[in-house]
């Protein structure tokens, strides 16, 4: 699957998608599982264990929340900038590792 496809952006406007997205020391693309207004939740592909999801930032900070109690592993955010993501997170955890163990089988 493209990246492109995978991330849900027209083909026509990749250069955009790419230029506006930190990629980090990932070798794919992360795909989207939810947007917010001011960030979005990531599954990454071939990720480690526990199983978490990642909260971009629109101006590229990153999040490392653990699925299972929404603690977060990592960060460069305030828990209050994603209160949002962490709301969504708590009603979608059987999504989330859904996810997680689909791209991480």
């Amino acid at each position: 699957m493209s990246i492109f496809r995978a991330a849900k952006v027209n083909p026509s406007q990749a250069h955009n998608y790419v230029d506006s997205v930190q990629w980090l020391h990932y070798s794919s693309a992360m795909p989207i599982i939810q947007r917010f207004l001011d960030c979005a939740d990531f599954v990454n592909t071939c990720d480690h264990s526990p199983p978490h999801f990642h909260v971009r930032m629109r101006d590229g900070r990153e999040v490392l929340v653990n699925i299972e109690d929404l603690d977060i592993l990592s960060h460069d955010v305030s828990r209050r900038e994603i209160k949002n993501a962490l709301s969504w997170a708590v009603h979608n955890k059987d999504l989330l590792f859904a996810k997680f163990k689909e791209y991480n089988p």
